[in-house]
């Protein structure tokens, strides 16, 4: 099966394709950054991402996950400081 699942922009010229590939009778999560060659009119998959087996999309999922939790708590973390700060300030 190849399929895009998931397409999300990383900068002006370029994307995330997340999507479903077959590669020698193996079914792998492939995440992919496509990019806008010069003169050309469509995008192009680059070197640059991931290809896992499908077996492992749950042990990628949970590091995600675990990713998104550290940087939510970091996030929590640094507004309390600043509004520490504020405060010592005024």
């Amino acid at each position: 099966m190849d399929k895009t699942v998931s397409v999300f922009p990383k900068n002006k010229f370029q994307e995330v394709r997340v999507g479903i590939r077959e590669f020698k009778g193996n079914d792998l999560v492939d995440i992919r950054i496509w990019t806008m060659t010069q003169g050309a009119d469509h995008m192009v998959p680059t070197a640059k991402g991931v290809t896992i087996n499908v077996s492992l999309l749950p042990q990628l999922l949970k590091a995600l996950q675990e990713t998104d939790k550290v940087l939510k708590e970091n996030l929590e973390a640094l507004n309390a400081a600043k509004k520490n700060e504020a405060g010592i300030k005024s």
